[in-house]
């Protein structure tokens, strides 16, 4: 409980010691589980649990979630059982709208169609590999076209790793920027109002 409490409450108005470990596990967890879903939905071209489908409505709720946080969590430490298992659902559904939504952004900007990757990633690896053959042609002889081919095929692995990096650090990146901007707006929700007009804040 107090592992979840941490999560989902965040550094802010979690009692526990949970923000103040790191946990480059979750970080990866979290950027691997939203590569897995936005993969899925550029191969399939359907969602899976319906994330990536970013629309109206879930930006509606999503803000409430926003600019309510600090009111759910103001009191939780003093909330009956079934009051904290309300607050932590609602937190896993705004984790699951922030998953989505990076999903939402990230997709459209993936502009080589599903049905057109294999000959986009066939025509990339012979144009690497030719560049770097010419570029060691100079030199002549089997050895330099050894050379070229070795070179582009680094450079090949090299770019595919970045770019599964990419994949998952980028979900984190915004979770982290996304955590940071509520932070920022539960500190300043705290101090002008809740600790001013509410005797118990926990």
């Amino acid at each position: 409980m107090d592992y979840a409490e941490g999560l989902f409450l965040g550094r802010y108005w979690s009692d526990t010691d949970f923000e103040n470990r790191r946990h480059v596990e979750l970080f990866l967890l979290y950027g691997i589980l939203t590569a897995i879903f936005l993969i899925l939905f550029y191969w399939t071209g359907s969602p899976l649990m319906g994330v990536g489908r970013f629309g109206t409505f879930s930006i509606v709720i999503m803000s409430i979630m926003f600019f309510l946080n600090p009111v759910l969590c103001f009191r939780y430490y003093i909330m009956p059982l079934w009051g904290k298992i309300c607050v932590l659902t609602v937190k896993v559904y705004k984790a699951y709208l922030i998953m989505s939504l990076t999903v939402s952004l990230i997709l459209p900007r993936l502009t080589v169609q599903s049905n057109g990757l294999r000959d986009f990633l066939i025509d990339y690896l012979n144009s690497t590999l030719e560049r770097y053959t010419d570029r060691f042609a100079s030199g002549g002889g089997s050895f330099s076209t050894v050379m070229g081919v070795l070179t582009g095929g680094i450079h090949v692995v090299l770019v595919f790793v970045l770019g599964l990096a990419a994949l998952i650090v980028v979900p984190g990146l915004f979770v982290l920027i996304f955590k940071a901007v509520q932070y920022v707006y539960d500190f300043i929700i705290d101090r002008l109002i809740l600790r001013r007009f509410f005797r118990y804040r926990r």
